[in-house]
């Protein structure tokens, strides 16, 4: 763990991402890692007051439960109630934020890594004026970027056009937003998020 001092006096615990060179490092953790990068920045956000964003629980409903014990009690059958949406939503500058985040060890994104519903609602929110878009990490190169819902959605209308597959990574660094990091956490997204809204003005 990482000790942060804020100017305020306050000490905060955050956690160090693993070395991708560490001998032990299981490549299947590399979403977990991201994912764990995004619950920090938002944590760190959260704790500044710069924006409450969060990730949404999938909701699921419950068939079976074992009880072996009073105090450990175990879920052996549960299904999905809705299909879920994206993976963050909250607020920041009175914008609502929603995005999704994938990681990915190849150097292009698959239109198979994420859901048709999902591209439409991140599309949905863009047009109410919310901010929308995908965080995607390109673990072998240890690079992460904002690629905004209306680029993801001319693509994704490519297609199911069959006019493309994926997007190359070329693609997502020329209309993408390179996330970097701060004396802080090592995604600032928001920071990109900033030049979103400031385009928007």
């Amino acid at each position: 763990m990482t000790l942060v001092k804020y100017p305020d006096g306050r000490i905060v615990n955050y956690i160090k991402k693993e070395s991708n060179k560490n001998k032990n490092f299981n490549k299947s953790n590399l979403g977990q890692s991201f994912e764990n990068d995004i619950n920090i920045a938002n944590k760190y956000y959260l704790d500044n007051n710069i924006a409450v964003i969060y990730k949404k629980p999938t909701p699921i409903q419950v068939v079976k439960v074992d009880y072996p014990s009073r105090n450990k009690a175990k879920i052996t059958e549960a299904y999905y109630k809705t299909p879920s949406t994206t993976d963050y939503n909250g607020l920041y500058l009175n914008k609502y934020i929603d995005f999704e985040a994938k990681s990915c060890k190849e150097l292009t994104f698959s239109f198979e890594r994420i859901y048709p519903h999902q591209i439409e609602h991140l599309n949905k929110i863009n047009s109410l004026g919310g901010i929308a878009f995908l965080l995607i990490e390109f673990s072998s190169i240890n690079e992460v970027y904002l690629f905004k819902s209306s680029d993801l959605y001319k693509l994704y209308l490519d297609s199911i056009n069959g006019l493309r597959k994926s997007i190359k990574y070329e693609t997502i660094k020329e209309l993408g937003y390179l996330i970097n990091s701060n004396n802080f956490i090592r995604l600032n997204y928001l920071e990109q998020v900033n030049k979103i809204i400031d385009s928007n003005k």
